[in-house]
């Protein structure tokens, strides 16, 4: 089978530092959809910053988050749940506090995926080809990719936006244990970036992850070939591994692992036949039957409800 075409997409916004230099903390999410949903005016009230107990600038980064994370949206000035908000955060939703694992992972996909609104991270995690590497030459790249874009991106922008992705997801141990902001941040979880060696140096952990579902993985593999538009009913798992925005790249994984956790998802399916992986000469495939958006709804659904 050749492969499939892919209609190219416009090249994206640039959005840098728009977080106030707060990575999301514990509750944020929640407090926001929730607060968004009795008052879709919420952030533009002067007593914002009382209602949600954080300062001024705490309530902007609420609101970038909210919305980077796609769970809220504005509409016509107003800003809203999304479905995915209403989903996951309702009170009766999925996993309204975020205690699963899981629910951090779909947050993290949705956070890179398109439209991203969080340049930097989409860069880190989908274009960035370092395994291990410094801040600095993060910024170094991070720099060379934002001149990519119209605007004039400022130096400090992208040195709050590292500093904001290494807070974000590696633990920021100090002589004295684990820091405030790692153990107020949810992402560490994920053990996706690690501080090695004298603690200026840190490691992305690539491979399968303990905490991570097959059927995430496989929601975000179907997400992203009906994102990408793909003409055919089939996308090399090479390619859900290694294009940029993929899945494999978001989470980290290997060939291999994608390749494992659709087996095991095509294994758990009332119907093996509308969804499994296919070797043609080597040359691994998910297959599915369907249109690729509502079956990625449908497993997460599955998912979460069992």
């Amino acid at each position: 089978m050749g492969k499939a075409a892919v209609k190219e997409k416009p090249k994206a916004t640039a959005v840098f530092a728009r977080h106030e230099t707060f990575h999301p903390r514990f509750g944020w999410l929640k407090k926001g959809y929730d607060l968004a949903l009795a008052d879709p005016n919420i952030f533009l009230r002067e007593d914002s910053p009382v209602l949600l107990g954080v300062g001024k600038n705490m309530v902007r980064s609420i609101r970038y988050w909210c919305s980077a994370f796609k769970v809220l949206t504005e509409n016509e000035s107003k800003i809203v749940p999304t479905p995915l908000g209403q989903q996951l955060l309702s009170d009766e939703g999925w996993d309204p506090f975020l205690e699963n694992p899981a629910s951090l992972w779909l947050l993290h996909w949705n956070l890179l995926k398109a439209p991203c609104t969080a340049t930097a991270w989409a860069y880190a995690f989908g274009e960035f080809s370092a395994v291990e590497f410094t801040p600095e030459h993060l910024v170094d790249d991070l720099r060379e990719h934002a001149n990519g874009f119209s605007s004039k991106i400022a130096d400090s922008s992208l040195r709050k936006d590292v500093s904001c992705i290494l807070r974000m997801y590696a633990d920021q141990e100090s002589k004295k244990g684990p820091t405030e902001d790692s153990i107020d941040c949810p992402f560490t979880a994920l053990r996706l970036l690690y501080s090695v060696g004298d603690g200026r140096r840190y490691e992305f952990q690539v491979g399968p992850k303990e905490t991570l579902p097959a059927e995430l993985v496989v929601a975000a593999c179907l997400e992203f070939a009906g994102i990408a538009e793909n003409e055919s009913s089939a996308m090399g798992v090479s390619r859900l591994a290694h294009l940029e925005g993929s899945p494999g790249r978001a989470f980290k994984l290997s060939e291999a692992a994608i390749a494992e956790a659709i087996e095991q998802v095509a294994r758990r399916r009332n119907d093996p036949k509308d969804l499994f992986i296919s070797d043609s000469a080597g040359l691994l495939q998910l297959q599915y039957e369907g249109d690729p958006l509502e079956m990625s709804g449908a497993i997460l659904d599955e998912y979460f409800a069992a």
